[in-house]
């Protein structure tokens, strides 16, 4: 047992005592109240003191210091007296064991030396970026204030925008803010494929160091350790040797790199591999997807899993002249066709009455969600899965916008409109995205598509970036922000002038009906962050507090001038974030 020399202490009487020469000193935390110790009254040369009061467990002294040594006095031991001054005590007892503890710890086995870190060729950070960095990750961890925003800017809302910046232009993070990055990524998952690209080589290495920070090796990149692709023999080692985070990224970046390469190695192992593992690394597929991969997943659709049939199966919908997509389309034809009967050009459906051995094979699945039908469940998955220029060709050459507009028979207008916003979405069709999307003006319940504000933000993320955006602002133009909140969350950032025009005329139209402000706290908030900054200047007139008028809610015109102060306040910080990384 290692052996210290033990100061005089104050034991919990009250007494100094000097225990001689040396004492032995406990080697873990079992040892802690066993054994001599000096102040415990069993020593036995001169001086020692008597045996009163010996040291009292933990539990007892943490327990007296939260309730207080008013209610909970030191406890005597075997009949002792409860000290006169007993916060005195109590903290004598515990300084007592913290003694103990530090002289009984044994020195660390040495360990082996990390590898250095590796070299970051990236630029480094303008000073006055770095220190905003520092600040934003600082902000971080400040406790909240709760109720009222104020009109300060949200600093942890900036974070991923200005990781977003920095990698953009290139720069490498500080290496005495990676900890802190490392920590924010750990705590939101939605920073982490930014705070990782920021971090790089650097902060890989570090994390492999801290088991805290783990993610960043086991995340969808696989951490960013993969071989030289150009090198098989390496690929195909760790191809077979890694860890599926590892393999999963491998196959990713060879897929990228060469779609035939990527689905090459993928066959040379898939035999053996579980169906969970399958189904994800079929899923890496979707990136170069083509007719090259037509044969394998055809073998994929007779896979033992469900799962791995039903992604095999979606896949090869994406691909139109697929013998997949032929065989749906001839199904989906017999089921839906020009109705003929009336004077007037419309829809007929005759939804199948079974779903076959062929069906599900295809990816058809039989047993419907509670609540559904059967035969609707069925038509469906069909149509969904042809591809959509079959209908331009069985309408004789309507374009999508007429085929959308026809009435369909026997209210099965909804089901199958609904079908063909998936297939538009599967097939990334964006002519019949427009068509199902219809009239930004126009009431959602009457558009030709459907009223589902879900997917119509999935339809609108099939269009390019202009048009998507101005169908938004023509939206909120005509019905407001209520139902905006989904559509906005798919347009890109910064807002284009007439979709950040039509936002801010909402807001202030909202403001002056009376509204609840904290109604549009989540369109507050996405203003902030997306908004262009250079509409700070024109939204100033916007912070005056006005008079609330007969019916508005009462305080509504203090939230709303704080409110757009903190929406002027943060786009102007934006702007300086910017400056910052700009400056060389």
């Amino acid at each position: 047992m290692p052996r210290a020399t033990s100061p005089a202490v104050t034991d919990t009487t009250g007494t100094t005592t000097a225990t001689p020469g040396p004492v032995p000193v406990p080697t873990s935390d079992s040892d802690h109240n066993s054994g001599p110790c000096p102040g415990s009254g069993s020593g036995s040369g001169p001086g020692s003191a008597p045996d009163t009061v010996g040291p009292l467990p933990w539990e007892e002294l943490v327990t007296s210091a939260l309730l207080g040594t008013d209610r909970r006095p030191p406890a005597a031991r075997r009949g002792g007296t409860v000290p006169a001054d007993a916060p005195a005590a109590l903290l004598d007892a515990v300084a007592l064991h913290t003694v103990r503890r530090r002289a009984g710890l044994r020195p660390t086995v040495p360990q082996t030396r990390p590898d250095p870190a590796p070299a970051d060729p990236r630029p480094v950070l303008p000073e006055a970026a770095r220190h905003r960095l520092a600040h934003l990750l600082a902000d971080r961890d400040a406790p909240s204030a709760g109720g009222r925003r104020g009109t300060a800017p949200d600093l942890t809302e900036l974070i991923p925008q200005w990781l977003t910046t920095a990698n953009r232009m290139g720069f490498r993070a500080p290496a005495a803010l990676l900890p802190p990055l490392l920590d924010a990524a750990r705590a939101r998952t939605d920073l982490r494929p930014q705070a990782l690209a920021f971090a790089g080589p650097r902060g890989l290495w570090l994390a492999g160091l801290n088991p805290d920070w783990k993610f960043a090796l086991r995340g969808s990149s696989g951490g960013g350790r993969h071989p030289d692709l150009t090198d098989p023999d390496a690929v195909a080692r760790q191809w077979e040797e890694g860890l599926f985070a590892e393999r999963v990224a491998l196959l990713d970046a060879v897929r990228a790199r060469d779609p035939a390469a990527g689905l090459a190695l993928l066959a040379t192992t898939w035999a053996t591999e579980r169906a969970e593992d399958r189904l994800m690394f079929l899923d890496s597929l979707r990136s170069g997807l083509g007719s090259a991969d037509e044969p394998f997943l055809e073998q994929a659709l007779a896979d033992r899993s469900r799962n791995v049939r039903a992604t095999a199966a979606e896949l090869l919908s994406a691909l139109p002249s697929s013998a997949l997509a032929g065989r749906m389309a001839a199904r989906a034809l017999s089921c839906v066709h020009p109705d003929r009967t009336g004077d007037t050009a419309s829809i007929a459906v005759e939804a199948p009455h079974e779903c076959d051995a062929g069906m599900q094979r295809d990816g058809v699945a039989a047993v419907p969600p509670t609540g559904r039908g059967e035969r609707s469940w069925w038509l469906g998955q069909l149509v969904e899965a042809t591809p959509l220029g079959v209908w331009e060709e069985r309408f004789g050459g309507r374009p999508a916008e007429e085929i959308v507009a026809l009435p369909v028979a026997d209210d099965w207008a909804g089901e199958l409109h609904a079908a063909w916003c998936r297939a538009a979405v599967r097939q990334r069709n964006p002519r019949w995205s427009r068509a199902l999307l219809g009239h930004a003006s126009a009431p959602p319940a009457s558009s030709p598509g459907t009223a589902s504000i879900a997917e119509r933000s999935k339809l609108l993320a099939i269009l390019d970036e202009h048009e998507r955006a101005c169908w938004v602002a023509a939206f909120i133009a005509a019905h407001g922000l209520s139902e905006a909140f989904q559509l906005l969350g798919v347009c890109t950032v910064p807002w284009a002038g007439p979709l950040g025009r039509a936002v801010v005329d909402a807001l202030d139209i909202a403001r002056d009906a009376g509204s609840y402000p904290w109604s549009f706290s989540g369109v507050m908030g996405l203003a902030e962050r997306c908004l262009d900054p250079a509409e700070a200047d024109r939204l100033e007139v916007l912070t005056a507090r006005q008079d609330e008028g007969e019916g508005a809610s009462p305080g509504a015109g203090g939230y709303w001038s704080e409110a757009f102060q903190r929406l002027v306040s943060t786009l102007r910080l934006r702007a300086t974030m910017e400056a910052e990384l700009l400056t060389r």
